[in-house]
């Protein structure tokens, strides 16, 4: 999962990036992508290494992707936001400080997001419309006038302002433009980096929607509770009036807002988690693992990880009957923990 950053030059969108990742924001990428794995916290991890006493622990990442800051008067953005196109989520961080207007913010990243897809949508337009007068094979000249159909419907949506749905293309037109990684077809959300005295970050869930989640917190000021020890942490935030979000708290609900959740493995060689799409198969998950598990999968077993901590030990699940074997159609669960039968 690849967790695409954008905004604009001041929005502490760099700063975000470090607080996320541990990573230090590389000046020299001002003008560049730079990019960091974030760990995501898990605490059945801890619970899990006190029954297998494993040799190693790994948390599951995700990719934080910083892009140079866009320009307000939207000069030099489409190249800018090129950026983020591989991204399979995007953030837009939107401060709430120094007298910045968080709802215009929001509506000219919109904005800018159309203006990128238009310019790729009627430049490929263009090269089309000459390519189809050329003599070509039937099925060549049939390709091209599916891609063209399916263009013509995104520049009309794009012109007149709205993003692009996929549920409103076929499947041959979506097949004919997904190569282009369309901008405003990506999910996204958007993060309000407040002011260090905020205290009521529930205030911005009015920018929220249906499809678009909001989050919010005071980057600058995580960052500095971060720098010191958890004790002097708590005791400044009680004696300044202050509330803490926490690092974690965001990258959990960036990993839920974005579609994923964890499935976990444990043994007394490793205990680890593992990212996967939400609604996902057994199939999907052993493909997480391992491309050879996805051609040599037999079957799975399933515990909940709950029930394995309350009881204690995997034969304890087993005979409480709250295990089961499951084929590659399964969907798995969140907090699952999965054991992969493969061919061997």
């Amino acid at each position: 999962m690849k967790i695409g950053l954008v905004g604009y030059s001041g929005s502490g969108k760099s700063s975000l990036f470090s607080w996320l990742s541990g990573a230090t924001p590389d000046p020299s990428a001002v003008n560049s992508s730079q990019s960091a794995m974030a760990a995501i916290p898990e605490p059945r991890l801890d619970a899990l290494c006190k029954l297998y006493n494993p040799k190693k622990v790994t948390y599951a990442s995700m990719e934080i992707v910083d892009t140079p800051g866009l320009s307000r008067d939207h000069v030099g953005n489409v190249s800018k936001l090129a950026h983020i196109r591989e991204a399979d989520y995007l953030v837009c961080v939107v401060p709430a400080f120094s007298g910045v207007d968080v709802d215009k913010e929001i509506s000219s990243f919109s904005e800018d997001l159309i203006l990128a897809d238009l310019e790729i949508a009627t430049n490929r337009m263009e090269k089309i419309e000459e390519q189809i007068k050329k003599r070509r094979t039937k099925e060549e000249q049939e390709k091209l006038e599916i891609e063209q159909e399916a263009l013509r419907i995104i520049i009309e949506r794009l012109e007149a302002g709205t993003p692009i749905l996929a549920e409103e293309m076929t499947d041959d037109h979506y097949k004919a433009t997904r190569s282009f990684r369309f901008l405003t077809e990506k999910r996204r959300a958007i993060f309000v980096n407040t002011g260090d005295d905020e205290t009521d970050f529930e205030q911005y869930q009015k920018y929220a929607s249906e499809k678009v989640p909001v989050l919010a917190a005071s980057v600058g000021l995580e960052l500095e509770l971060d720098a010191m020890g958890a004790e002097e942490a708590t005791s400044f935030c009680e004696e300044m009036g202050l509330t803490r979000v926490g690092r974690d708290s965001i990258v959990r609900k960036l990993m839920d807002c974005s579609g994923q959740m964890l499935f976990l493995t444990a043994g007394e060689k490793e205990v680890r988690s593992w990212l996967m799409s939400k609604n996902g198969t057994a199939l999907e998950a052993a493909g997480c693992i391992h491309s050879d598990f996805v051609k040599k999968f037999i079957r799975c077993e399933v515990i909940a990880c709950d029930d394995l901590v309350r009881l204690g030990s995997e034969r304890a699940v087993k005979a409480e009957g709250l295990n089961h074997r499951e084929t590659k159609e399964y969907i798995v669960q969140e907090g699952d923990v999965l054991l992969f039968h493969i061919a061997q």
